[in-house]
């Protein structure tokens, strides 16, 4: 068999041959049963850089894009539908009341060879894997932001918490985590909760091994140590993330074809979005996710003259997103301690307008609750808030800055995330807030890393923010506004909830619609929770967001979803069909 070496050369990606030393063909794929085909890079670019890729402290998307493909869960998300279906685990048992699960999990599993391992070959992975990555969660830790996922919710999570904060441990873990055998954990909850199973599909439960943390510590974020499809090759970052296939994948296609298909992947990080499009049209891309404002209506032009001509040049794909943009007050802190200074805001500014115009109609108004539009969730019933100026300016005067006198100059953060967009977005907010309420907004742009730490710390008084489903459920969404999550002291990080927003009302009701186990009866409580929040003007909804992508005709096995979930696993190249 021949080897295939990655080479860097500029910004290409050439694969050769160490046997004849020449190059191959990229379009020299193999066909295999069902007429799949091996063979092929899949080149994407991402606008943003990765901070880590340890499962533990991936809090963007564009992370866990890359550590989706190198690490690996008990269960994951089906690609074209978002539902739950296995992964390591190849079945599992829920109790009546939704308490306890027993995951088993599959036999033959290794994790990556790599040189923390004695001789530098991955073993086996086991039921005590899973138990000591879960017990990780509930350590107090930096590069740990996982912990709300289990906090209140697994038994023994916060006792674990508590006593590993002050450095005593408690022996065997978080005792509702169980190993029963070396393929059998329990998972046991101190109340019942049906949405448990998207949890176990997080990026926070992928498993890696205990040599892994031992070897690498908090170098962990560039060393990835998985099960998954691709391994890591080379990480250059702020440049590019190499993947290579895993020869040793313990997964099969319907035709007993082994996976995956791609012989790699590889992530660029080039941050202008009209030069990521043009090198998308140059044939030196596969995929590009979202398009510069500006170039839609050419894209959509080029396909229609494309169709008329009977030829395709590549496919756009569109889906509503999963995914909220919006502006976060900090609750904590003048003047957006004050809830009708909140109320004005959001009155103040036209959705409708800034989605077809400042964004060419590429989103919907969030003229509902933080819920975006979901399957069996009734946001159509959650009264959001309508342009309405003089409702603006009564609620400001009731907040003691009639016409804006008083009002305090102050600072509208954002990040480059999401290209022109942001600084767009910014800008109109920046004029409509002036116009209609007589208050200046200054505009600091930042780079995430910092934004993020501004806002996680209290510093940040007013910031542009986003939600990205982390699992198909109003739960998600809404956990971002729960009480539970605000740290005593201003100075403390709260990575969920910076707004630092808290409600009686909305925790008690929370609290409920976490417990409710009828699917039908949770989703009617989270619309009332839903409805406190928008009624307390808990944040500023822009927008629900749309994933407009574009790919190669070639490309195969790749649908788009609501979350921009990508499971690259069965994704191959048909050159047959450009």
């Amino acid at each position: 068999m021949k080897k295939i070496i990655y080479l860097l050369i500029g910004s290409a990606l050439v694969l050769s041959s160490c046997g004849g030393g020449q190059s191959e063909d990229l379009k020299n794929t193999k066909v295999a049963k069902g007429g799949v085909k091996y063979g092929g890079v899949f080149k994407m670019n991402e606008t943003e850089d990765f901070k880590s890729l340890y499962p533990l402290n991936v809090t963007m998307a564009l992370e866990n894009r890359i550590a989706k493909q190198v690490y690996e869960g008990l269960l994951k998300f089906d690609q074209s539908d978002l539902s739950i279906i296995p992964s390591l685990a190849e079945k599992w048992e829920v109790n009546e009341d939704a308490t306890s699960y027993t995951f088993h999990i599959r036999k033959g599993v290794m994790f990556h060879d790599n040189n923390c391992f004695e001789g530098g070959k991955g073993r086996e992975v086991k039921a005590a894997d899973f138990k000591y990555c879960f017990d990780r969660v509930c350590v107090s830790d930096p590069s740990n932001q996982m912990y709300w996922l289990f906090k209140d919710r697994v038994k023994g999570a916060n006792e674990y918490h508590e006593s590993a904060t002050n450095k005593t441990p408690l022996e065997g873990g978080v005792s509702g985590i169980t190993v029963v055998d070396d393929y059998t954990l329990q998972i046991d909850l101190d109340y019942s909760f049906a949405g448990f199973l998207n949890i176990m599909a997080h990026n926070a439960c992928y498993v890696y091994p205990k040599e892994a943390v031992d070897e690498y510590g908090m170098e962990m974020r560039i060393n990835c140590v998985g099960t998954g499809p691709f391994r890591v090759k080379k990480i250059k970052e702020s440049e590019t993330v190499i993947l290579d296939r895993n020869p040793g994948y313990w997964d099969t296609d319907d035709h007993g074809n082994q996976l995956p298909y791609l012989d790699g992947l590889k992530f660029s990080f080039n941050k202008e979005k009209k030069a990521e499009l043009l090198e998308f049209k140059k044939g030196n891309l596969d995929l590009v996710f979202r398009l510069p404002l500006e170039m839609i209506g050419d894209v959509v032009g080029e396909l229609d003259d494309a169709k008329k001509g009977g030829n395709r040049p590549y496919i756009m794909q569109v889906v509503p997103a999963l995914s909220v943009y919006y502006l976060g007050f900090q609750h904590k802190l003048e003047p957006f301690n004050n809830v009708n200074v909140r109320k004005a805001f959001n009155y103040a500014i036209d959705r409708e307008s800034i989605v077809t115009y400042t964004l060419q109609g590429e989103g919907r108004p969030a003229s509902h609750g933080i819920v975006p539009p979901f399957k069996g969730y009734d946001y159509e019933n959650v009264a959001g808030y309508n342009f309405d100026v003089d409702k603006a300016k009564e609620y400001m005067t009731k907040g003691g800055f009639p016409n804006g006198n008083g009002f305090p100059e102050i600072t509208l953060q954002i990040n480059p995330g999401g290209g022109d967009r942001n600084v767009q977005i910014a800008e109109v907010v920046q004029k409509m807030l002036n116009e209609n309420l007589g208050i200046n907004i200054k505009i600091e742009q930042l780079q995430f890393a910092q934004q993020l730490e501004n806002l996680e710390t209290g510093k940040a008084v007013f910031w542009r923010s986003g939600w990205i489903a982390d699992y198909p459920d109003p739960e998600n969404f809404l956990n971002l506004l729960y009480g539970v999550h605000v740290p005593e002291e201003l100075s403390q990080k709260a990575y969920i909830n910076p707004m630092r927003y808290q409600s009686p009302k909305f925790d008690s009701l929370f609290d409920i619609a976490l417990r409710e186990v009828d699917d039908v009866k949770r989703f009617e409580l989270f619309r009332q929770v839903d409805q406190i929040a928008v009624d307390e003007a808990a944040i500023m909804p822009i927008f629900y967001d749309e994933n407009t992508r574009l790919i190669q005709v070639y490309v195969k096995n790749f649908p788009s979803n609501s979350m921009e979930y990508r499971d690259m696993t069965e994704v191959y190249f048909d050159y047959d069909d450009e």
